[in-house]
């Protein structure tokens, strides 16, 4: 025990030394105030910052004045996914997405997979150093036309992922990210200038619930998903299905209705199964019969392509045609089985289906 506890400090220590012999960038969108405060204009949260703090996601430090990203160049998680686990299921399948992650997030969520980097501090995760141009080499040499970036929340570090995503459309290759939507408009709309797609979580459709569950708000997520509509953004819809708090029907009726009425009825929306994580251990895993009927009531909502996750062998993360209703997309988990789907359209019947094809 004693020597494990010696190997931990070595890794911190290491990690902590490594962290402050890279040079820091200065971080976009901030308004300096006075006597060395200044107010990050990133996301809702608005965070006034004296200096030598950081705001609320951990990873933007006051310096002297100055903001500065703490973790650009500094990914601590790299994988090549299948674009299915995003989930992106009208975009490219079958592609591989070279997906990429740094440390933090904006929000606290009491049910988050990825809690281990999203809420750590920069200087306490293992990292790779990589400039957007090494990163863009990387997703060459491994043959991937996609780039994502995931797994946290991309926002936080914003400058790296929008200079990525400027040399990344220089190279052909398509930018997606997994956000959960609390960004500002500005940022959001210059990233929207690079970016081919998006997955956003709408964790829930009541205020109270992203308070208790996020700390953070509604509106904002509301608004992103609005914006990205406006600027052509492929858009995917997550809602992660807690039972007993965002699982009453009329909730979930409200919400596939706003989607309709401000995203379209062909905006694909994914009901993710929970399982006990992070903080909710004591939460059940949410009941199969709930996914599928929360799948029926955004249906009879108007909603055309409705998708359960996290279910092994679920029919329902194929894709059918909303004409003749044949199999358009047949996926186990992450894996592709069958595309029937021809320059966008159902191979069968010759409906056209919403999305990106190859």
């Amino acid at each position: 025990m004693k020597k494990l506890l010696l190997i931990i400090i070595f890794l911190l220590i290491s990690a902590s030394v490594l962290f402050s012999q890279t040079k820091l960038k200065e971080a976009q969108f901030y308004k300096k105030l006075s006597d060395k405060l200044l107010q990050c204009q990133l996301c809702p949260r608005q965070c006034v910052i004296s200096d030598g703090k950081r705001g609320y996601c951990g990873v933007r430090q006051n310096q002297d004045g100055s903001l500065y990203t703490l973790v650009y160049g500094r990914p601590v998680s790299i994988h090549i996914d299948p674009i299915e686990k995003k989930p992106l299921f009208h975009f490219f399948p079958k592609s591989r997405a070279f997906s990429v992650a740094t440390t933090g997030c904006n929000l606290k969520c009491k049910f988050c997979q990825n809690w281990e980097i999203s809420q750590a501090k920069p200087e306490e995760v293992e990292y790779i150093y990589l400039e957007p141009e090494d990163l863009i080499r990387r997703v060459k040499e491994n043959g991937c036309f996609v780039i994502a970036y995931t797994y946290t929340e991309p926002t936080i570090f914003y400058e790296y992922m929008i200079e990525t995503a400027k040399l990344a459309r220089e190279a052909g290759i398509k930018n997606v990210m997994h956000s959960n939507g609390y960004i500002n408009e500005k940022p959001l709309r210059q990233l929207a200038k690079y970016l081919d797609a998006a997955n956003i979580d709408l964790k829930g459709f009541k205020d109270e619930y992203y308070v208790k569950l996020t700390e953070g708000h509604l509106e904002p997520v509301l608004r992103s998903l609005k914006i990205l509509k406006e600027e052509g953004v492929h858009i995917e819809i997550t809602n992660l299905v807690l039972a007993g708090f965002n699982d009453d029907d009329s909730t979930i009726r409200q919400m596939c209705l706003w989607i309709k009425d401000n995203l379209g009825p062909d905006t694909p929306l994914h009901f993710s199964r929970f399982f006990p994580m992070y903080k909710l251990l004591s939460v059940v895993a949410t009941p199969v019969e709930t996914l599928e009927r929360a799948r029926k009531i955004a249906l009879d909502s108007g909603l055309r392509y409705v998708y359960i996750g996290n279910v092994a062998g679920s029919p329902y993360e194929n894709t059918y045609c909303i004409k003749c209703g044949k199999l358009l997309i047949e996926r186990k988990g992450y894996f592709i089985e069958e595309i029937n789907i021809i320059d966008g359209k159902c191979k069968f019947c010759g409906q056209e289906i919403s999305g990106v094809w190859k």
